[in-house]
């Protein structure tokens, strides 16, 4: 049986539309605070949680004095980019949280996984955390034999593709909610287009993906190594 090293993440909560669209508004308004009231080279690096990159900004000094709709907006789209309203993405429940890291998925529509296990669905905010979620088996309990949706979120894109059949990069410049990822994209031209530009260690199919791929994405080392194949 395969464990998961403990890994806990206090978040704390506001309340935040799952709509992609209201997101997609956010984040173009970010956009253009950060255009008109920032240093954008003094921004902090779009990691953890909203609120936690709110109180980032701030600390960062990187912009004039911004009200709090200004800099939820601002932070949003440092975390998510800005997102365009797209009816093939992953629809997330506002009240869907990670069960993994237990963090508000709808916050970060870029980002998000969904996998569906006998007619139940989970939602992550990460390729990384859903991983997780699918390889350890000692941490999460449930028949991996009756998923029947395993879907990730194309990085340029944000149409919701199959997870078994995208191309993820490794080691880029680009980081997640929970830091260092797997980012997903539907063809390997796209993966390799954004190591061109983001860097990147490595492009790696879905069966080429180990639990010690997985963790060492979190700077954690596992003496042992397998690989669930369903």
């Amino acid at each position: 049986m395969k464990k998961l090293l403990t890994l806990t993440l206090l978040t704390t909560t506001i309340t935040f539309s799952n709509s992609l669209a209201v997101t997609a508004k956010l984040s173009k308004k970010g956009a253009k605070v950060a255009k008109v009231f920032c240093d954008k080279s003094k921004l902090p690096q779009p990691d953890g949680t909203i609120e936690e990159l709110m109180q980032k900004i701030e600390k960062s000094n990187a912009c004039k004095k911004l009200n709090k709709n200004n800099l939820k907006a601002l932070a949003i789209y440092l975390s998510n980019g800005e997102l365009k309203d797209n009816s093939d993405a992953i629809k997330v429940p506002t009240k869907a949280k990670c069960p993994v890291c237990g963090m508000f998925v709808s916050k970060y529509p870029k980002w998000a996984a969904i996998m569906a296990v006998d007619g139940k669905h989970y939602y992550f905010d990460g390729v990384k955390d859903m991983l997780k979620f699918y390889f350890f088996d000692g941490d999460f309990k449930y028949d991996r034999s009756k998923i029947s949706k395993f879907k990730v979120t194309s990085f340029y894109t944000l149409e919701a593709i199959d997870a078994k059949k995208a191309y993820y990069v490794i080691g880029s410049d680009v980081l997640g909610p929970m830091g260092n990822e797997l980012i997903p994209f539907k063809t390997l031209q796209e993966a390799k287009n954004f190591m061109s530009e983001h860097k990147g260690e490595e492009i790696l199919k879905f069966n080429q993906i180990t639990p010690k791929i997985v963790m060492a994405l979190d700077g954690i080392e596992l003496k042992w190594d397998f690989f669930t194949q369903l």
